[in-house]
């Protein structure tokens, strides 16, 4: 009985550390956990500088092995004071902390994978929950609802979008054909794709003029697509702001948009 009561107190005291922010040991773990995240990033970037890692890789090695020993410890007492450990597993954050250690694992079988390690950044996103930065959260669910609300515009705006430059390279391809480098219908969709979205990339053009005058043609459409996956977005954060504050009419001018929390009519004075 005691020594249940011992582990139950053993658990209650990580998962504070782990788990807690409200602590001086709380805070200084996840301080020292996003230091060790962002060192263990930047040790990856720089073993894939081909000279970097010819004079270091040694030491970036075993450094980076040091790291990946860590947070496997760190991931398992995760596990080990959690109520639930494969619910939490099975969390975003817990996805993310396996994320961050298998490449390392996985390197011993497939070389080159220790690269994707990269992920690890995305644990930095506990920097919300260890500097009360939890009020951007709000601001982040609501860009998510308005992305929600305006999933079926745009997923028609992309279905055009997808229309449009299958028959832009059919056209393309009849027009200029493969002597111009256009040398089948996915190559000019490729180039379809690259010049309506502006970005040029000019490894393939039009040479006749015909096939100039499409690309212009194209090109003018592009930028007056742009605007449209912004409006619908911009009008979808709007409304979904709006169903967020609650209005009141003001006894005077009667106007109905005034704020929950105004004392005052914005447009007569009125007290309110």
């Amino acid at each position: 009985m005691h020594k249940t009561s011992q582990l139950k107190n053993w658990r209650q005291q990580l998962h504070e550390i782990i788990f807690g922010t409200e602590t001086k040991a709380g805070k200084t773990f996840d301080v020292m956990l996003i230091i060790s995240i962002l060192v263990s990033v930047v040790i990856v970037m720089l073993d894939s500088v081909s000279s970097v890692s010819t004079a270091y890789g040694e030491l970036l090695y075993h450094i980076e092995w040091f790291f990946t020993v860590l947070f496997t410890v760190e991931y398992l007492l995760r596990l080990a004071c959690v109520g639930q450990p494969l619910r939490y597993a099975a969390s975003f954050f817990g996805v993310i902390d396996l994320l961050a250690i298998l490449p390392t694992y996985l390197s011993l079988f497939l070389p080159g994978s220790q690269f994707l390690l990269v992920i690890r950044i995305l644990r930095v996103l506990r920097i919300f929950r260890v500097f009360k930065l939890v009020k951007y959260i709000g601001e982040a669910n609501l860009l998510l609802r308005s992305l929600r609300a305006s999933s079926r515009k745009i997923t028609i705006f992309l279905f055009t979008i997808f229309t449009l430059v299958i028959v832009f390279g059919a056209l393309i391809y009849l027009i200029e054909g493969e002597r111009n480098g256009f040398t089948s219908i996915p190559r000019s969709i490729y180039w379809a794709i690259v010049t309506m979205t502006t970005v040029g990339y000019g490894d393939i053009s039009p040479k006749t003029n015909l096939g100039q005058t499409l690309a212009a043609m194209v090109m003018i459409i592009g930028y007056s697509i742009i605007a449209v996956p912004t409006g619908i977005i911009t009008a979808e954060i709007t409304h979904q702001y709006k169903k967020n504050i609650s209005y009141r009419t003001c006894p005077g001018c009667r106007a109905d948009d005034l704020e929950d929390t105004a004392n005052y009519c914005q447009h007569c004075g009125t007290e309110i």
